[in-house]
Parts: C-alpha cells; sequence; structure tokens
C-alpha cells in the first residue's frame, strides 16, 4: 500500500487490521500487518524523503494500493508522478491496481473517477485496475474495494 504522506494508509491499515481507528503518527519506515491468512499488506510512509525507497517493497507483489486523499488538489500531481513510476516498474507489470480516493467524506472530494483519470490511471493497457472510493475513518468501502480488485480480507 502506497500513497503519498497523509492519504490516509495508516488508517487504512489499522481499519482493516483492527477494524477500528487508532491515532496515528507520519510512518518513518513501514507499518506491516497480516490482515488475513493470505493477505499482507506493507503500508510505506509516503513523506517525499521516503519515496525513493519505495521500489524496494515492489517485489514479489501481487497488488497495488495506492491511497490518494481526494481532497489534496495541490499534490495530485506529484500523487501522479509517483503513481505512474511505480506501475511502469518492471517489476509491477502484471500487479492489480487498486486505487483508493481516500477521504470521499470530505466537502470536495474528488471523485474516484477524476482520481483515476488524474493519476492516468485509464490509460494503462492490459492491467487489472479501479479506482474506488472510501472513507478510512468510517471504514466505508474499503473492503468493496479490495472486492472489485480481487481480493477480500
Amino acid at each position: 500500500m502506497l500513497g503519498l504522506d497523509a492519504a490516509g494508509k495508516t488508517t487504512i491499515l489499522h481499519r482493516l487490521h483492527v477494524g477500528e481507528v487508532l491515532s496515528t503518527v507520519p510512518t518513518i519506515g513501514f507499518n506491516v500487518e497480516k490482515v488475513n491468512v493470505a493477505f499482507t499488506v506493507w503500508g510505506v510512509g509516503g513523506q517525499d524523503k521516503l519515496r525513493p525507497l519505495w521500489r524496494h517493497y515492489l517485489s514479489n507483489s501481487d497488488a497495488l494500493i495506492y491511497v490518494v486523499d481526494s481532497t489534496d488538489r495541490d499534490r495530485i500531481g506529484v500523487a501522479r508522478e509517483e503513481f505512474q513510476a511505480i506501475v511502469k516498474d518492471p517489476l509491477m507489470l502484471s500487479s492489480i491496481l487498486l486505487v483508493l480516493a481516500n477521504k470521499q467524506d470530505m466537502k470536495g472530494a474528488m471523485s474516484p473517477s477524476e482520481v483515476g483519470q488524474r493519476l492516468g490511471l485509464y490509460d494503462l493497457k492490459n492491467r487489472t485496475s479501479r479506482a474506488v472510493g472510501a472513507c478510512a475513518l468510517t471504514g466505508e468501502d474499503l473492503h468493496e474495494g479490495l472486492r472489485l480488485a480481487g481480493s477480500d480480507p
């Protein structure tokens, strides 16, 4: 699970793992939780200094969950650059791509289709991919997004 800092990755990880939201701080490095017996999520920090390390977590990945703060219009271009670099990496060419357009409960949030379009998700050919809206705080649509991507925790 990757995405820029403050996108909601750690909150999503806690919601999926323990079913509730815990107090979070910016992730320095990574969090790893086994969400169920067949689903291990690496939540890697999203600060700009940590993004060059993302590549080291791509090996043997079956899927990418890319989390976007749907209200962060100022950084959607940066989110696109990082997303494109990841999905074009040779280690990710056969991975399922799930974009979670987080914070859908917030006023002014971009729709999941707008987030997908701005990331260039729909321009990718021969990829299993989907953009889904979600709210990490309430858990709304998190499980549905994972079901649509082909994995049900």
